[in-house]
């Protein structure tokens, strides 16, 4: 049990209760998988109808905003492993009210995204078995997941290790195939040429702001990342396994998705695609892959299995370590013989359960509303962990410069300008109607938590005061 750090005291923290169960080949893989999923599969189709070709820009712009958190995010998590991750970092640097803010916060996001993804998973295969009901395979879902995190932390590196695997097989076949096509290389094709990128209104056929609208359509796809530093402390060398999975994952992911819109824009006409639909889906059609509807189905359907299972994870570690700090109930403190905490998955898996009474009376609409709630904390939590960097950077270099091993670029001025970036897409939020309720909503759900988060502190404080 740890209490909640001060400032102003070392940085080097104790070590965590939690089972050393995850390899490296387990943090490699959670940070290339945890990322790519239905957001990619068919939400891409969304960001190419609004900036055609530039969705390339878009995702590049996008892509690199995240991949200035991931170092960040690394190089306070080798420096500092533990199983709250930025909760505890923003704790550490900017006092308890951000600690239990960005914890609690992302606690709620990573809860609500894992129903709808289990929601979006039994839809999937509700179609293939239908005299199995929806809310039944929400049930299954929950239950079998539920227990493998339970069990042990190698039960879900398994998991994640070969979901990720198949995902990232998908991608790359998918990549092969379209080069292929690309240059006329497959039966019955020739090579498309530049006709599709410069065609079409050309390569930015509704200008910069379309590349921007775009930017604002994808920037959420990179969610996800974040959970392989919440599960580097419980790696069997946390210091140098999460500076390994970041720096692998970054460039290798950024590579995936703008390869994938690339080779998307090249094959086919961008005004040919719809949103909502997949748009491998249509390369596939195109190239005369058959079945290509199912084989995407099956990709999605893994892919919504890996995203909730490490959903589930986060959320537990990070509640977790929220209950170390005493900013939750102590009782989700308990671990198991293996090292499991045991009531922080039950806790985190709770609403999941409930997403099966919600699925029962509202299939179709109840998820809307959730996802709103949610919709831009991921920016705000974002927005904390490039403030904790510059607070503890210098820290870091002073008290233990041994264990920088991992080093934001230029500092201080790139991390600036992911700050810039940040508040870039929210004025982008509040310019755009169909993102403005989702900013809304997300705001009032922080607002909501500073709210506790401030009360907290002043009773603590007066408690403090009291007690001297």
């Amino acid at each position: 049990m740890h209490d909640a750090p001060s400032a102003d005291e070392p940085l080097a923290g104790a070590k965590e209760p939690l089972s050393a169960g995850l390899k490296q080949r387990h943090l490699t893989m959670l940070g290339l998988g945890g990322v790519i999923g239905a957001g990619l599969f068919v939400g891409s189709g969304a960001g190419i109808s609004v900036a055609g070709p530039g969705i390339i820009v878009s995702y590049l712009i996008a892509g690199a905003l995240a991949m200035l958190v991931m170092r960040m995010l690394g190089e306070l998590s080798s420096a500092m492993p533990a199983s709250g991750s930025f909760s505890v970092h923003a704790e550490r640097a900017l006092g308890r009210w951000a600690g239990f803010t960005v914890g609690w916060l992302y606690w709620f996001l990573l809860v609500i995204v894992l129903a709808v993804e289990a929601t979006a998973a039994a839809q999937i295969a509700h179609g293939w078995v239908p005299g199995m009901p929806q809310w039944a395979w929400v049930l299954v879902f929950m239950v079998v997941f539920t227990t493998a995190n339970l069990t042990a932390v190698k039960n879900f590196g398994e998991f994640e290790f070969w979901f990720a695997a198949l995902k990232i097989g998908a991608i790359l076949l998918f990549l092969g195939l379209s080069l292929l096509a690309i240059f006329g290389l497959l039966p019955d094709t020739e090579a498309v040429g530049m006709s599709n990128l410069t065609g079409q209104g050309g390569f930015l056929p509704n200008g910069w702001h379309g590349v921007i609208s775009g930017v604002l359509a994808v920037a959420f796809a990179f969610g996800g990342l974040e959970v392989v530093t919440i599960a580097a402390a419980e790696s069997e060398d946390p210091e140098r396994a999460v500076g390994r999975a970041v720096r692998s994952a970054v460039w290798r992911i950024l590579f995936f998705y703008v390869g994938s819109m690339l080779v998307i824009v090249t094959l086919l006409p961008w005004s040919s695609l719809k949103p909502g639909q997949s748009p491998y889906v249509a390369v596939l059609d195109h190239i005369g892959v058959p079945s290509a509807g199912q084989i995407m189905q099956i990709v999605i359907f893994v892919a919504l299995l890996s995203a909730l299972n490490a959903n589930l994870y986060g959320s537990s570690r990070m509640v977790f370590s929220l209950a170390e700090r005493g900013e939750a109930p102590r009782t989700l403190l308990k671990v198991s013989r293996g090292g499991v905490p045991v009531r922080a998955v039950l806790a985190s898996v709770a609403f999941g359960f409930a997403s099966v009474v919600l699925n029962l009376y509202w299939p179709d609409s109840i998820f809307r509303y959730l996802l709103n709630s949610v919709g831009a904390v991921l920016l705000f939590v974002w927005g904390l962990v490039a403030a904790s960097q510059l607070r503890l950077r210098r820290r870091i270099e002073r008290e233990m410069p041994e264990r920088l091993t991992l080093r934001m670029w230029c500092f201080p001025y790139l991390t600036w300008a992911a700050l810039a970036g940040m508040a870039g897409v929210l004025v982008l939020m509040v310019m755009d109607e169909g993102a403005r309720p989702q900013l809304m909503w997300s705001a009032a759900a922080t607002g909501a938590v500073l709210a506790v988060a401030g009360l907290r502190e002043l009773r603590l404080r007066r408690t403090e005061r009291s007690g001297r």
